[in-house]
């Protein structure tokens, strides 16, 4: 015997590293078991494959409808800018152009409409933090408390996501 540490067997090790558990079996009963534990480790794998598959779809979805929504934050701000410009006075020589705005207003509003952005009734709703920003308090008679008695900008949604809360104004106790 040599003095090599290396050509020891130790805890049921061989020189190279090999346990006895790495000895394939023989005998009548190996290749089955051999083959049941192939068909688990096949089954494991498919699915560990399906949920990474549908990891990554989900992933690339929300990828998706975040671009989106960054789009369409910036587009509802030209939306508010022709809402603003539409309530202006306008003098009689400009109705034809006040005309033009009120048709890309409504092109706009389709076009965000069918993208599946919702704007947030807030008028006459409870207040809530996770779709309204309160701007003002004011104390209004006839309005309970917490109630929206003024809306300053819109707000939007594009399925459940937030796109921009409702700037309100709310009621308050007197």
């Amino acid at each position: 015997m040599s003095d090599d540490p290396s050509d020891s067997i130790d805890n049921g090790e061989t020189a190279r590293g090999v346990t006895e558990a790495d000895v394939p079996e023989t005998g009548p009963d190996a290749v089955p078991r051999e083959r049941d534990e192939l068909y688990d480790r096949l089954l494991r794998k498919t699915a560990e494959f399906d949920n990474f598959r549908k990891r990554v779809d989900r992933d690339r979805k929300d990828m998706i409808e975040w671009a989106a929504a960054d789009v369409l934050g910036e587009v509802i701000n030209i939306a508010d800018d022709f809402d603003r410009a539409l309530a202006a006075p306008a003098p009689p020589e400009a109705l034809p152009y006040k005309a033009g705005l009120e048709l890309i207003q409504k092109q706009l509003a389709d076009m965000l409409k069918k993208r599946g952005v919702i704007t947030i009734d807030a008028l006459g709703a409870d207040f809530d933090p996770h779709h309204h920003q309160a701007v003002a308090y004011e104390e209004v008679p006839g309005a309970r408390e917490g109630e929206v008695v003024g809306v300053m900008a819109k707000g939007y949604k594009l399925g459940d996501r937030l796109l921009r809360p409702a700037m309100v104004k709310v009621a308050k106790a007197s």
